[in-house]
């Protein structure tokens, strides 16, 4: 009966790590295209790919949609990674505002951080005011939106596996 309990347990691990893949797939394609969207109607003076192609690609073609779309791609593809922390560290913790703080915790990572590295996005004091506040907003929805998905479909895993195993003790009890 142990080995079945280690093997469920095994399964719903590796079943819990795919479904934190997805949700950072799905947030990082989101969130980024959301953020595209905030830029075009000038909200912000940054984008996705001011972060992902223009510290690398000096190309005409970076400034246009196909320089969007492939931001947007790639943001889904790097979101596994913030993803995969929050699971390995946050996962037990079922509430919405530990993901808002790590939202906040990934703007400053990525505009304190690493802005020496993104030489295309200017100093934080040099931005607007307007930037500041909607690249925030964005990474709390984010953070908020990685997080409890997350934090939810780890409780919603380990109810489901508290049920089963209860319902295998009340079946060996009865036999």
């Amino acid at each position: 009966m142990t080995e079945q309990n280690a093997d469920n347990e095994t399964y719903s691990s590796g079943l819990l790590i795919a479904r934190s893949i997805i949700i950072a797939l799905v947030g990082g394609t989101i969130w980024s295209a959301f953020f595209v969207f905030l830029y075009y109607f000038s909200f912000t003076e940054v984008a996705p790919k001011t972060f992902l192609l223009r510290p690398w690609l000096q190309t005409k073609w970076t400034d246009h949609w196909q320089g969007h779309l492939l931001s947007i791609f790639l943001s889904g593809m790097i979101s596994i990674i913030p993803a995969m922390l929050y699971y390995i560290l946050l996962k037990k913790i079922h509430s919405m505002w530990v993901g808002a703080g790590y939202g906040i915790i990934l703007w400053c990572i990525v505009f304190l951080l690493l802005n020496p590295l993104l030489t295309p996005v200017k100093p934080i004091l040099n931005l607007s005011i307007d930037t500041i506040i909607t690249t925030l907003c964005v990474f709390i929805l984010y953070g908020t939106f990685i997080g409890y998905s997350i934090s939810f479909d780890y409780l919603e895993m380990k109810i489901k596996t508290e049920n089963e195993k209860s319902e295998t003790t009340e079946d060996s009890a009865i036999k």
